[in-house]
């Protein structure tokens, strides 16, 4: 697995979260990946410049800086120290910027908050996929995360009924926690806070790490077939 995109057209989804804390678990499992951060904003590269040096560190990559010496595609290659990348995106992609942010992506995770205008950009999200991109549902490389959830409620049932309409699988559901708001205030992840704190929050998690192993465990046993569609 080379590329993990986290992708969502609306703000305020949660994409930074999953993303800087999704590094973190890849990282706390020996794994070096380097964060590519295509948002403006910049949040995930704050992130990146808060991290403690006794952390294992991370190559961050600021891939919304305007460069006349490389391309965006150069920008969205993964170093060949990491083994993988994991790539945050800006809210309100265009149509061109969302091809070249999901070509040749190994996984798509697509965070939605549980509420009626976040689950119709979802649908218009995963439209664009399809439609535009040029996703294959059939490889089955898109899944959603359920982020800043109650369980318990009326819109979450909606979401999951949704979901299931669209054959789209639903690979995690994350609580409300504070957390993730102090794990980023300390440039880590929740996989690098003490387990006591963060034992509910890791529980969910799981679900995230299984899906992407399943994933990179197809890659390897079939990956001429999986060549053979991209080409």
């Amino acid at each position: 697995m080379q590329k993990i995109v986290v992708l969502n057209p609306k703000g305020g989804s949660g994409k930074t979260t999953i993303t800087t804390n999704l590094v973190s678990s890849l990282v706390c499992a020996g794994t070096k990946p380097a964060l590519i951060d295509l948002d403006p904003q910049g949040s995930s590269t704050r992130w990146l410049a808060n991290r403690p040096a006794s952390l294992a560190s991370v190559s961050g990559i600021e891939g919304y800086a305007q460069s006349l010496q490389v391309t965006k595609t150069w920008l969205l290659r993964t170093p060949e120290h990491c083994d993988l990348a994991v790539i945050d995106t800006p809210a309100a992609l265009s149509r061109s910027d969302l091809i070249s942010a999901t070509r040749g992506a190994d996984a798509i995770l697509i965070p939605v908050m549980p509420s009626d205008i976040d689950i119709h950009a979802a649908m218009k999200c995963i439209s664009d996929l399809l439609l535009v991109a040029k996703v294959r549902r059939p490889d089955k490389k898109i899944g959603i995360v359920a982020n800043r959830v109650r369980t318990n409620t009326r819109v979450y049932a909606k979401l999951q009924k949704f979901l299931a309409s669209l054959d789209i699988p639903l690979i995690a559901t994350l609580r409300d926690s504070q957390n993730y708001i102090r794990a980023f205030e300390f440039g880590m992840g929740i996989h690098e806070m003490p387990y006591s704190q963060v034992k509910k929050d890791l529980e969910a998690w799981e679900s995230i790490t299984n899906w992407l192993q399943k994933l990179r465990e197809n890659a390897q046993k079939y990956p001429a077939a999986i060549h053979l569609l991209r080409s």
